[in-house]
Parts: structure tokens; C-alpha cells; sequence
């Protein structure tokens, strides 16, 4: 039987991927507003999907259709096996492609997975391949548009499980509780838990920048 990380767990581990020694990190309290999903990311309105991403599902339509499809168990617990799968795939897919940006614009994105070299996005794609390969159902893998502080548009993968949701980024090492994670972007569009091939907007309460995606 897999083990459940217990929240005070799953912020140790997190906590010491960002430096702190464990005995240190042990002593760390759980966000209240992750544990109890007051200021999240909410779903907004359905959105056109990135052009680039209808042509990446015309491309890999496997990783376009729901997996692990079901829907009454919206939320998976993050066990210390799927805790070591979401490090090993952010770090190795981190370590596997050559950062390469994009030259050409929008115009000529291309969003691969696991080739030689790439950008944020074939990051992205590829570590949701990897993770879907392993039996982690759609839902719970989100792709996600966000906007980095020099204004470039950025993808990042993000990972829902029942206590904490997750930010794997390719600028990093580190996998992010959301509430660490989000003053670093501004959210634009999300792929919906429902059906890969869908996105919609996301909207942030007020002025919180610590935010939760919502269930």
C-alpha cells in the first residue's frame, strides 16, 4: 500500500528542496491559505487554447484525451512514491533538453516532446508525457501560461493532488507549492482538469498574489 504524505510531511520535503536543512524545515507551519484553499486561482471563463497547442494535439493525440478518467476522485493524494516520480521527471527532463529559445515568434512555435533541445514549452509537454507514461490521470496535469516578471509568456506544468498543489518549471530545480510559486507569474490561461484540449482563463481574488488553484 502507497504511504500519503501528511501535510507537515509534504512541507518538510518541500521545504528542504529550497535549502533548508530537514531538521529546520520540520519546524515550518502549513500555509493557511493552502490549507485551507482560501485565496486560490479560480477557473474563469473557457478561452481559445495557444495555437501551438492545438497543433501539438493534432501531433500527440494521446496526450490531448482524458487519462485516468475517473472524475469522482477529483483529487489524488501525493504519496512518497509520486513525490520521487515528480522529482525525478522535473529533474531529468530539466537535465535531458538543451534550453533553446524560440527565435522564431509565435508564428513558428512547436511544442515537441523530449527533443535534444527546446524551450519552456517542450519542457513542459515532455515532463506531462512522462507523468501521464506513469499512470498520473489528465486531470491532475495542467499545462499553464503564465507571464515571468521580464514579460516573456512562459509555460509551466502544473500538478494537482489533494493538500498542496504543485509548480514544475524548467527555470528550476525545485518543485513549488502554488502559494510559493505564484507572485513569481502572472496566470493567463489554464488547460481544464475536464478535457486536455480545452483552456480557460484564470482569475486571482483581489490583489492576493498567494494563491491555490481551486478544486
Amino acid at each position: 500500500m502507497r504511504q500519503t504524505i501528511g501535510v507537515a510531511a509534504a512541507i518538510t520535503m518541500i521545504g528542504a528542496l529550497f535549502g533548508a536543512p530537514v531538521s529546520e524545515a520540520a519546524f515550518f507551519s502549513f500555509p493557511m491559505a493552502l490549507k485551507h484553499q482560501v485565496d486560490r486561482i479560480a477557473f474563469s471563463t473557457p478561452t481559445l487554447p495557444p495555437m501551438a497547442h492545438t497543433l501539438f494535439c493534432a501531433r500527440y493525440r494521446a496526450d490531448c484525451e482524458n487519462q485516468g478518467g475517473d472524475f469522482r476522485r477529483r483529487n489524488i493524494a501525493l504519496t512518497l512514491d509520486r513525490w520521487n516520480e515528480l522529482n525525478v521527471i522535473n529533474r531529468e527532463v530539466n537535465r535531458d533538453i538543451v534550453p533553446q529559445p524560440n527565435m522564431g515568434g509565435v508564428a513558428t512555435e512547436q511544442w515537441i516532446i523530449a527533443p535534444t533541445a527546446g524551450d519552456c514549452n517542450d519542457y513542459a509537454v515532455t515532463k506531462r508525457h512522462a507523468l501521464l507514461a506513469r499512470g498520473w490521470p489528465s486531470r491532475a496535469l495542467l499545462l499553464s501560461e503564465v507571464i515571468v516578471p521580464s514579460g516573456e509568456h512562459h509555460l509551466v506544468l502544473l500538478v494537482r493532488t489533494k493538500d498542496v498543489d504543485l509548480v514544475l518549471d524548467n527555470l528550476t530545480q525545485s518543485i513549488r507549492p502554488l502559494t510559493l510559486a505564484a507572485h513569481l507569474y502572472r496566470w493567463v490561461r489554464v488547460q481544464s482538469p475536464h478535457n486536455p484540449k480545452y483552456w480557460t482563463s484564470v482569475t486571482v481574488p483581489g490583489a492576493v498574489r498567494m494563491v491555490s488553484l481551486s478544486n
